[in-house]
């Protein structure tokens, strides 16, 4: 799976579901090859760690470019096709194929909302909003998670921590919607509104993966989730935006498409499951708050982009609402 989607799934969790997570884990990271000794899995830790923050934290960035060119259901659905094909070659004799239709149809419904309206939201968003503030708006996934969890997983309860923190995460969502629409016009009200709904679609997603056992290893429960989400993208762009023959296809569009398909999709993935049978979920935990600043950085840094002083107080709510339901979720029940 996409990296955003596969840190929700972790971010959304807590103590009763750790051990669930690691056998997981367990069971996909190894890709069918030997452990490699424990020193050397810490001396590679701390750079994996580094890595898959700097990824997710310049996806956006590369999604702002590239929209200078392409249009943005097709972009989103071209890196798809290329971190799919990647995705099922590295499956191919590794690990089983659902057996069952029902899995299937499991796959397909949680493909489409995860990667077709998801991600297919968030690129027709980020036309109308900068890349720092997709990354935040994009950040209350665990808020929304804790919300479906609430009424889905009943091993989750809603502590006042997490009531107060998802309620700081909203009124953050809120303030930066509506000062978008004072600023910055209606379309940038509606991409903010569309990468918020995109959000809760994938928080949807994930509590319903977690939901139900799991039969496949992730690696092949991504790469059909993209398949079944292509056909929508495929049909959806090539009606509204014309033939990808015909796109605008520049060295940087090709570079933007190739670095989100491989770097930020495939390999992403890899250091995100290699890591997670390695370190304590709490640490992963913690990428999620360090890649909307570095969004945020990156964007100023290269692009020029900046934040109105209500966009920065809005995101300052956002993350410290998320920071408060990560810490309560990391914290044992008791």
């Amino acid at each position: 799976m996409s990296a955003s989607a596969r840190l929700a799934a972790v971010l959304e969790s807590n103590s009763c579901h750790n051990a669930k997570l690691a056998e997981a884990s367990t069971q996909s990271v190894s890709l069918g090859t030997k452990e490699p000794p424990l020193t050397l899995n810490r001396r590679w830790v701390p750079l994996a760690w580094i890595a898959l923050c700097l990824i997710w934290g310049s996806t956006w960035l590369a999604i702002k470019i590239g929209l200078n060119d392409l249009p943005p259901i097709s972009f989103c659905a071209l890196r798809f096709v290329i971190a799919a094909a990647v995705l099922f070659a590295i499956c191919a004799g590794r690990f089983p194929l659902p057996r069952h239709a029902a899995d299937y149809g499991f796959l397909a419904y949680t493909g489409v909302l995860t990667f077709a309206v998801n991600y297919g939201l968030l690129f027709w968003g980020e036309q109308h909003i900068s890349s720092g503030l997709a990354a935040i708006l994009q950040a209350t996934i665990p808020t929304f998670g804790l919300l479906f969890a609430h009424f889905m997983l009943p091993a989750e309860p809603m502590r006042w921590e997490r009531i107060a923190g998802a309620l700081l995460a909203l009124a953050g969502v809120a303030l930066i919607c509506v000062k978008l629409l004072d600023f910055h016009g209606l379309w940038a009200f509606w991409g903010g509104i569309a990468i918020v709904a995109g959000a809760v679609s994938v928080a949807y997603t994930n509590v319903l993966i977690k939901s139900r056992p799991r039969q496949f290893a992730p690696a092949v429960m991504a790469a059909w989730q993209m398949i079944f989400a292509l056909l929508p993208l495929l049909l959806v762009g090539f009606w509204t935006e014309g033939n990808p023959l015909h796109f605008h296809w520049t060295a940087v569009a090709v570079g933007c498409l190739f670095y989100l398909a491989l770097v930020g999709s495939v390999i992403a993935f890899l250091l995100f499951y290699w890591l997670l049978n390695r370190v304590a979920v709490t640490n992963l935990l913690t990428i999620s708050l360090i890649t909307p600043p570095l969004a945020v950085g990156l964007g100023w840094l290269v692009a020029g982009e900046t934040l109105t002083l209500w966009a920065l107080l809005g995101a300052s709510l956002v993350l410290l609402g998320v920071a408060l339901i990560l810490w309560r979720s990391a914290a044992p029940a008791r």
